[in-house]
């Protein structure tokens, strides 16, 4: 596994937007309750621009809906101006509804660590801010622990060459993207972000990751 997450983390000179300003996070101390059965349910993750992560976990079988949008801050209602400026406390993330018989939460986790680095700190490339940082909101004692393994076994093998900084967070109340945030890399794949951050990733996705893949 090692091998191919490492793979997956080429960085690219592009910004998304780039920020240094630091804000508080929210503090929650009990997740938010969803509605969850037994053929779908929630994740959610920040991993720097949602224009990426969104692109990427669109491609997954098992995957019904992926949302960007803003999580973890202290601003209700927040706008992008306002989260891009680093000023709200809010992480760019994505809301994952998934069927858990086709795709599992732990498969989700692993691409999420695959597809972006880890182990910087409110950083991915040079989309710089604490609006970018790694984050996993978990929604109940489950995905709590299985993601708290899933750090901790990765700890243990030295999956990555410096310590991972992911927080690992109770889902507080996400807010989502305006709609022009929604689908973007498909609709603006000619956008240099686009095509010099996002194609990368979702190429060697398709690559290392081809049994997951809906097509």
């Amino acid at each position: 596994m090692k091998k191919v997450l490492m793979s997956l983390l080429a960085i690219s000179s592009f910004s998304c937007q780039s920020q240094k300003k630091e804000d508080k996070f929210l503090q929650v101390k009990e997740p938010i309750k969803v509605n969850m059965t037994e053929n779908s349910e929630i994740a959610t993750f920040a991993g720097g621009c949602f224009w990426c992560t969104e692109a990427l976990f669109l491609e997954l079988k098992g995957v019904e809906k992926v949302l960007p949008g803003y999580i973890g801050g202290t601003v209700k209602n927040p706008a992008y101006r306002e989260v891009s400026n680093g000023t709200t406390g809010h992480a760019e993330a994505i809301q994952i509804t998934f069927n858990p018989k086709i795709i599992s939460f732990g498969d989700l986790l692993e691409i999420f660590f695959a597809t972006h680095n880890p182990t910087t700190l409110n950083r991915q490339g040079n989309d710089v801010g604490t609006q970018y940082r790694s984050e996993i909101f978990y929604y109940n004692d489950v995905q709590n622990k299985i993601t708290e393994d899933y750090i901790a076994l990765m700890t243990i093998e030295k999956t990555f060459d410096d310590p991972i900084v992911t927080r690992v967070s109770p889902a507080s109340v996400f807010y989502e993207a305006e709609d022009y945030h929604k689908n973007y890399y498909n609709l603006n794949k000619n956008q240099s972000y686009c095509g010099y951050v996002i194609t990368p990733k979702i190429e060697k996705l398709k690559k290392n990751y081809k049994e997951k893949l809906k097509n």
